[in-house]
């Protein structure tokens, strides 16, 4: 039997602004932004921010345009407005459907969904570390629990997160720098990094923090991402193996998938339905509609432009693929089809047993 869990969260601003600082003196995509100061309010409600006080939080630097950033680098989210800190990188594979060959067409793949032969290049992200202040100012935007196990215990389908851990693409990272010894308050920061003057940047990786990455490598790794646009409305999936379970003397195996929304025009769309198709190795195709996702139906604007949930998927197969459409609605009541790429869901061949805590 087939299950689609839809898990509910996000949508947000950056402090409350509505994202507006990353769109005021050229700070988009942080360029000529470098050697700037960066100053959040310390309350403020959107489009209320006279009289409030200002609090410094560091100075931007030049975004890396070649090379990766370095575990502690300090960096503000271009999109949803938080700020993090770089714990390591990922190396993925991004296959992106908007630059696809078109030397070869593909007729039908394994799961009968007509697409193109797209070929994947490698793309980096990071694992990062949520600031918990700006958790609430995100939260309507952005999932600050998105980071999901599989609990080790006879219920089959209880999951745990970690809040505050995160993945970001390299080019979503405007990075700053601070004198600040625990810029960062997230109740991890200080477990797995240590400050260090006499390094750039100044903080550097506790042996917990190398040993966690070691232990938990099969459950966090990033390794596809998977990007279309359709009408201006593109939607990147990064599905993540999680583990095997046994369940009424049969396996099920578990995926979480993160999936971004993004307006990349000005005109203002509302998410108004889901239609998934999701197809098992064993054979089976299962049809999945709803209204919105994650009990959202979401409004894509010029001020904010994204929204970012996570769910999950079981099989009673080692593979499987997913495929579907969006469907979003217009200000004047028409309505469209997004495209969802589709997306292999694929296990781990010499499995071990997913963690059952953080295991330092």
């Amino acid at each position: 039997m087939l299950e689609c869990l839809e898990r509910g969260y996000w949508e947000a601003g950056g402090w409350g602004t509505g994202g507006d600082w990353k769109r005021e003196g050229g700070l988009r995509g942080g360029t000529g932004a470098e050697g700037r100061a960066i100053a959040k309010p310390l309350s403020a409600p959107r489009n209320r921010l006279e009289g409030k006080v200002l609090e410094t939080v560091g100075v931007f630097e030049a975004p890396k345009q070649h090379g990766k950033y370095e575990t502690g680098q300090l960096f503000l989210h271009s999109v949803f407005g938080y700020r993090g800190i770089v714990l390591f990188p990922w190396q993925a594979r991004l296959y992106d459907r908007d630059v696809a060959s078109p030397v070869t067409e593909k007729s039908e793949n394994v799961a009968g969904h007509g697409s193109k032969e797209v070929k994947g290049k490698t793309h980096t992200y990071y694992q990062v570390l949520i600031d918990a202040r700006d958790c609430p100012h995100i939260s309507q935007r952005s999932q600050t629990e998105a980071v999901t196990f599989l609990a080790n215990h006879d219920d089959s389908r209880a999951l745990y997160a970690i809040p505050g851990l995160d993945y970001v693409s390299h080019e979503d990272i405007l990075p700053y720098s601070s004198t600040d010894q625990v810029p960062i308050q997230h109740e991890l920061f200080e477990r797995f990094l240590m400050y260090d003057q006499t390094k750039v940047p100044p903080f550097v990786a506790r042996d917990t923090l190398c040993a966690w990455q070691e232990k938990n490598h099969p459950w966090l790794e990033l390794s596809d991402v998977h990007r279309e646009t359709t009408e201006n409305i593109r939607v990147t999936v990064i599905p993540f193996y999680m583990g095997m379970r046994e369940a009424q003397n049969s396996h099920v195996y578990w995926w979480r998938y993160c999936i971004r929304l993004e307006n990349l025009d000005s005109e203002v769309v509302q998410l108004r339905e889901r239609h998934w198709r999701i197809f098992s190795l064993s054979g089976t195709l299962e049809t999945v509609r709803g209204r919105g996702v994650v009990g959202r139906e979401p409004v894509l604007s010029k001020e904010q432009p994204a929204f970012q949930y996570s769910s999950h998927v079981s099989l009673q197969a080692s593979s499987g693929h997913m495929w579907g459409t969006f469907r979003f609605e217009r200000p004047d009541g028409s309505h469209f089809d997004v495209r969802i790429p589709p997306f292999s869901l694929e296990s781990n061949k010499d499995e071990k047993t997913p963690p059952s805590g953080l295991h330092w």
